[in-house]
């Protein structure tokens, strides 16, 4: 495959990032950004898949609006007619290659969640570690581009084993984390997924600036996950977390 100079020095950015020592979110998100220059494509967005939960959760984006995000968390994942058939490919696959772009614009998931952020045209890539998907890259053109090609499916592919291998470094770093972690309980508790991701980052003594450049989100938009998870788990102080996580951690929802 020949690469012009411009995508070369892409790639090789990229490929000093994945050997870095970053977390989960950081690997996705830096990755996310030199792909959409890389491919000339317009959205990203990754998710980890919770086999516990049977949901995608830990969701990094780019490029798209997190309230379209949050109706993807709560609900159309669960109705979903792609993710799960390019979930059980371990290779860079187009969308088009398992659905046909005609029948996806009929489709409920493409009007009322993928077209709202303007997403089209979609490649998607899962990674695998001994059989557990650790991680994923999800890329969209919009409309007035032209469906991915054969050969972006390859440029993927090359990089897939360096992006694997930096998730598997990155749960590493994740690990010294609390164990306990709102990612566990947030259905008990009736988080959303994001408010979760909020509540651990939060607990960790991640600051907002860290927090808004992880999930790539506002300020405005980070204060009102705060305030909804305050309302909901009963605290008014960003200290009480930890304390409430290890109080409700081994609580049924039975």
């Amino acid at each position: 495959m020949n690469l012009t100079d411009e995508e070369s020095d892409l790639i090789f950015s990229m490929m000093r990032d994945l050997s870095g020592d970053f977390d989960h979110f950081e690997v996705r998100q830096r990755v996310g950004q030199s792909l959409l220059e890389l491919l000339d494509a317009d959205h990203f967005a990754s998710y980890v898949w919770d086999g516990d939960s049977n949901r995608f959760v830990s969701g990094v984006q780019i490029n798209m609006s997190d309230d379209n995000l949050a109706r993807y968390e709560d609900y159309y994942q669960f109705r979903d007619p792609i993710t799960p058939t390019l979930q059980k490919r371990r290779k860079a696959t187009a969308v088009s290659d398992v659905m046909s772009h005609d029948r996806l614009v009929k489709t409920e998931f493409f009007n009322d969640f993928l077209k709202q952020d303007g997403l089209c045209f979609g490649i998607n890539y899962f990674a695998y570690d001994r059989g557990s998907n650790i991680g994923d890259m999800r890329i969209w053109r919009g409309d007035k581009k032209e469906d991915f090609s054969e050969r972006d499916t390859l440029i993927v592919n090359a990089i897939g084993p360096s992006f694997v291998n930096a998730l598997i470094r990155a749960q590493k770093y994740d690990s010294d984390a609390p164990a306990l972690r709102f990612a566990s309980i947030g259905d008990r508790v009736q988080l959303t997924a994001r408010e979760s991701e909020i509540a651990d980052l939060l607990v960790v003594g991640a600051s907002d600036d860290e927090i808004c450049a992880k999930l790539l989100i506002s300020k405005s938009t980070l204060r009102s996950h705060i305030t909804s998870i305050f309302q909901k788990t009963g605290l008014s102080r960003r200290t009480q977390l930890a304390q409430f996580l290890t109080d409700n951690s081994g609580f049924s929802g039975a």
